[in-house]
């Protein structure tokens, strides 16, 4: 998607142009209303979605439970100022007439690139989540805000200091959607749920930096947060849209069902128990009320402890072995 919040209409129109010209399914990943001033926008997207469905266009979406997405401090700056990668980008940031138009950029709401961190609105709701350096780790877990006035400098100077000492584009989360407009899209039955993230060990060195919470709590705070306590959408629904519907998504074939002739991968759960604990301050917190979990038909957690067998396999989409060499 080319926006996400102030273009999202015009980003929306071209996904959906895309998918009728080309005949493809189109998928919206991950669907959001970013930055509060675009938070009413949600009707009028959803009509334009309703709309392309009615007219046979294949458009789905995914999300996040979350209010708050996760990148990095590249978000917050112009993409000019990134061409060529990392190095080059940070190389720029250390001449002083770059920092300076950045700087003037980061600051200027009417540019034509979408800045994260205006659209969370303060640096205060900018939380940096993970360094490489080992003299910034203590700085995990801090906002944005809170640094500079460590530091005694400005937001975005400080923002374009941490991405040369770090040597990366800092890993950040950042509170851009409304509460409202997650629990209403949770409700949509083409909408299926994606946590955007790996699968971190709340153990050793994953500590030594933040994970967004999605990674460790998503679907369990779909299933009990917003299936049991807020009723955003049925039990049997929101299992079909974390099973079959992102399977057929995909094209992968015999997965996403307890069917006979079906890779075995299932998950046993309490639905009255389910529940996340990983919130941002915390976030190497594991779900609880999952018992028994199958991949492939081998047991990789039983009782709620880990088996420690390595049951996965590569899964493989229509497209494998299309593309020419």
């Amino acid at each position: 998607m080319r926006s996400e919040g102030d273009r999202i209409e015009k980003a929306v129109d071209e996904l959906i142009e895309i998918a009728r010209k080309s005949g493809g399914p189109a998928e919206i990943y991950h669907m959001k209303m970013s930055g509060q001033k675009n938070w009413d926008k949600l009707d009028t997207i959803l009509g334009k979605i309703e709309a392309a469905r009615k007219d046979g266009v294949r458009i789905t979406a995914d999300m996040y439970n979350y209010t708050a997405g996760a990148t990095g401090l590249d978000a917050a700056m112009p993409l000019w100022v990134q061409d060529g990668g990392l190095e080059a980008w940070i190389e720029r940031l250390k001449d002083p007439a770059i920092r300076a138009r950045v700087k003037a950029e980061m600051m200027d709401d009417n540019v034509p690139w979408e800045n994260l961190a205006r659209r969370a609105g303060s640096p205060e709701k900018v939380l940096l989540l993970g360094f490489k350096n080992p003299k910034l780790k203590p700085l995990t877990g801090k906002t944005l805000g809170e640094v500079a006035r460590m530091r005694g400098t400005s937001p975005e100077d400080t923002a374009i200091d941490l991405v040369i000492e770090d040597g990366s584009r800092v890993g950040t989360a950042y509170f851009l959607m409304d509460e409202a407009n997650v629990k209403r899209q949770i409700g949509l039955p083409w909408m299926s749920f994606a946590s955007d993230a790996g699968a971190p060990s709340a153990e050793g060195v994953f500590l030594l930096s933040n994970d967004h919470p999605r990674a460790y709590g998503n679907v369990a705070r779909l299933l009990g947060h917003y299936v049991r306590d807020e009723k955003a959408t049925t039990l049997p629904e929101a299992i079909r849209r974390l099973t079959s519907l992102p399977v057929s998504n995909l094209g992968i074939k015999e997965r996403g069902l307890l069917k006979p002739g079906y890779f075995a991968d299932v998950v046993v759960f309490d639905p009255a128990t389910i529940a996340d604990h990983a919130t941002f301050d915390k976030p190497a917190q594991y779900a609880t009320g999952v018992s028994q979990v199958f991949v492939n038909g081998r047991q990789v957690l039983k009782d709620g402890e880990p088996t420690g067998v390595a049951a996965g396999r590569f899964v493989k989409g229509p497209g494998a072995g299309k593309c020419p060499a």
